[in-house]
C-alpha cells in the first residue's frame, strides 16, 4: 500500500485514525499499542500477505534472542542472532545474485530460484540487528512483546525507514504517547504528510517523465547523446531527491499523527558543501546504522589514517550493495566511500583541518555545494542504470562521446550561430530525449528550490525523538514557517486536492525497492 494511493489516503488512513481516537477515549495503553501493530500488520500484507509470515518469523526470532541477551549477555547468541538476520536477507536478497555471478565465473548454469524480495526486509533487518547489539551492550531493554511488536512493524517507517533505534521510541510507548490523536502534533504531522505527499505525487512523479525515458533508452542500447544524457541524469538526481524526501516527511508525518516522533532521515542533502555532509544529511538513519555498526566496530579512525580510509571504503560498498544485489550499486558504494576518503585525507593533511568542518568563506561553501552535487548526480548513473553498459552509454553521452543533438527547431533559434554549431558536429534533429525550454525550467526551478528554500522540518518546526540530531533553522525563512491558521489550511487543502487529482498517475516510492 503506497503513502500516495487513494487506498491509503482516503480509506486506510482515515480508518487507522478514527479507531485510535475510540481507543484513546475507551481503550488501555496497550490496547492502543495493539491497535497500531494490527493496523501495521494489515498495512503491510497489502502487497503480498504470504511475506506477512517472513516479518513473523523476524519479529519473533528477534524478540526471542533480545530476551536471551537481556537474562545474560553472551556473543555467541548475539552473533547467531545476527546471522539469522543476515541469512534472512541474503537469501531473499542475493542468493540469486551469487547464483548468476557463480555461473559467470565457473560457466556452470545453476538455474536461478527467481526468489520475491520482501517489501522492507532491508530496512527491518537492521533494525533488528541494531536493536540486538543495543541488547547485549545494555543500551536497549525490552518491556514486552506488544511494545516490540509495535517498534518493529510501525507503518510509517515500516517499509522505507528511518530505522530507528530501541532507546528512541521506548520511552515514547511506556510514555503512553503512542495511539494519542491530540490536536496540536495531529494538525502539525497532517501539515508535514502532505507537503511530502505533494513532493510525491506533483514533483518527483512529474519529473520522472525527462529521466525515465532516457535511461530506457541507454538499456535498449540507444547512444544517448550528451544534452538529453545530462538533462536524463539531472532529472533523476532531483526525482530521487523530491521522492525519498518525501516519504521521509510523510513518515513523520504519520508519525504524529498517532503522537509518535520519528528520527529525521532527510535534511536538504543538495546543501551538504561536501560528500562527508551529504552522509550526514541524506539517509541519516542507515548513515548513522552504518557508522554504529560497521564503521566503529572495524576500528573506525582508532588505527590510523589508512585504516580509516579502507573502514570507510569497506562501509560504503556494503552500504552499495544494502541498496541492491547488482553490481552497479557495489560501483556506486565504492565511488562514495572513494571520495569520502579523498575527502578526509585532503582536509586532514592538505587544508589541516578536521573532515567534518565547513568550508570558511561564501566562495568556498558555493564551490563545495556545487561539486558535492555533480559528484552525486553522475554517481547516481549507476544508482539507477539497469546494467553496467546502460550506465557506461550515459557516462559516454555526458562526456560528449555520443555527439551533440539540439531539437532542430534551435537552429533557427540561434540565428547565425546555427551554421556555426553545424560545422562544430552538433546535430540538429528530433531531439525526443529532451524537451527543450520545459524541461530546462523545471531544473533549474528544482534547482534553485533544493539549494534556496527551507525543508519540510525546518517549515513545520519540528522537533525529533530526544537525543537526536534536529535541523538548524532559518532565521529569515520564520516568515513562511507553518503555524495553525486559515491561510496554511487553505493552502494545505488546496495542495491536496491537486494531489488527489493527479494521484491516478500512480508511482512507486524508489526505496520499496530496497
Amino acid at each position: 500500500m503506497e503513502f500516495s494511493s487513494y487506498t491509503f489516503v482516503v480509506f486506510f488512513l482515515p480508518a487507522v485514525v478514527l479507531g485510535a481516537i475510540v481507543l484513546m477515549r475507551r481503550g488501555t495503553q496497550r490496547a492502543r499499542l495493539l491497535f497500531l501493530a494490527g493496523a501495521s500488520l494489515v498495512f503491510y500484507s497489502w502487497w503480498d500477505w504470504r511475506f506477512t509470515g517472513v516479518l513473523a518469523l523476524s519479529l519473533i526470532v528477534n524478540f526471542m534472542v533480545g530476551r536471551a541477551l537481556a537474562s545474560a549477555p553472551h556473543r555467541g547468541m548475539l552473533a547467531a542472532g545476527i546471522a539469522f538476520n543476515l541469512l534472512l536477507l541474503g537469501y531473499f536478497k542475493y542468493v540469486d545474485f551469487f547464483i548468476g555471478n557463480l555461473n559467470a565465473v565457473t560457466g556452470i548454469d545453476i538455474a536461478t530460484l527467481g526468489v520475491v524480495l520482501p517489501l522492507g526486509i532491508s530496512f527491518f533487518t537492521f533494525q533488528q540487528i541494531a536493536y540486538l547489539v543495543d541488547v547485549h551492550r545494555r543500551e536497549a531493554v525490552e518491556h514486552s512483546f506488544s511494545h516490540y511488536l509495535l517498534f518493529v512493524t510501525f507503518f510509517p517507517q515500516l517499509i522505507a525507514g528511518p530505522i530507528v533505534h530501541h532507546k528512541e521510541m521506548m520511552p515514547q510507548f511506556v510514555g503512553g504517547r503512542a495511539g494519542r490523536v491530540l490536536p496540536a502534533t495531529f494538525s502539525q504531522g497532517l501539515a508535514i504528510f502532505v507537503v511530502g505527499l505533494f513532493k510525491k505525487v506533483m514533483i518527483a512523479d512529474s519529473i520522472s517523465q525527462f529521466a525515465d525515458p532516457v535511461f530506457d533508452a541507454a538499456a535498449g542500447g540507444v547512444a544517448v547523446p550528451m544534452l538529453e544524457a545530462w538533462g536524463g541524469v539531472t532529472a533523476y538526481s532531483f526525482q530521487i531527491y523530491f521522492d525519498f524526501s518525501a516519504y521521509s516527511d510523510m513518515a513523520i508525518g504519520l508519525g504524529l499523527m498517532f503522537g509518535l516522533r520519528l528520527p529525521i532521515n532527510f535534511n536538504s542533502p543538495y546543501k551538504a558543501t561536501s560528500i562527508v555532509d551529504f552522509w550526514r544529511r541524506w539517509h541519516i538513519t542507515l548513515s548513522r546504522f552504518l557508522r554504529d555498526y560497521l564503521y566503529i566496530p572495524l576500528g573506525g579512525s582508532r588505527r590510523g589514517p589508512w585504516r580509516r580510509y579502507a573502514n570507510l571504503a569497506i562501509v560504503m560498498l556494503l552500504g552499495g550493495l544494502w541498496h541492491g544485489a547488482a553490481w552497479t550499486f557495489v560501483i556506486w558504494g565504492a565511488l562514495h566511500g572513494a571520495a569520502l576518503a579523498a575527502t578526509h585525507f585532503w582536509r586532514r593533511n592538505v587544508l589541516g583541518r578536521a573532515p567534518h568542518s565547513e568550508p570558511r568563506t561564501a566562495a568556498g561553501r558555493t564551490f563545495g555545494v556545487a561539486s558535492t552535487f555533480l559528484f552525486v548526480t553522475v554517481a547516481w548513473v549507476f544508482f539507477r542504470a539497469p546494467d553496467l553498459d546502460s550506465a557506461v552509454i550515459l557516462l559516454s553521452g555526458m562526456a560528449g562521446l555520443n555527439g551533440i543533438v539540439l531539437p532542430h527547431t534551435y537552429f533557427s533559434y540561434l540565428g547565425p550561430l546555427g551554421p556555426a554549431a553545424a560545422e562544430a558536429g552538433i546535430r540538429f534533429e528530433e531531439a525526443y530525449l529532451f524537451l527543450g525550454f520545459d524541461q530546462l525550467l523545471w531544473l533549474f526551478g528544482l534547482l534553485a528550490l533544493v539549494w534556496g528554500a527551507p525543508n519540510t522540518l525546518q517549515w513545520a518546526v519540528y522537533r525529533p525523538p530526544a537525543g537526536t540530531p534536529s535541523p538548524r533553522m532559518i532565521d529569515w525563512a520564520a516568515i513562511l514557517r507553518w503555524r495553525p491558521s486559515a491561510a496554511w489550511a487553505v493552502t494545505l487543502s488546496a495542495a491536496s486536492i491537486a494531489c488527489l487529482v493527479f494521484m491516478s498517475r500512480g508511482g512507486t516510492f524508489l526505496y520499496f525497492q530496497f
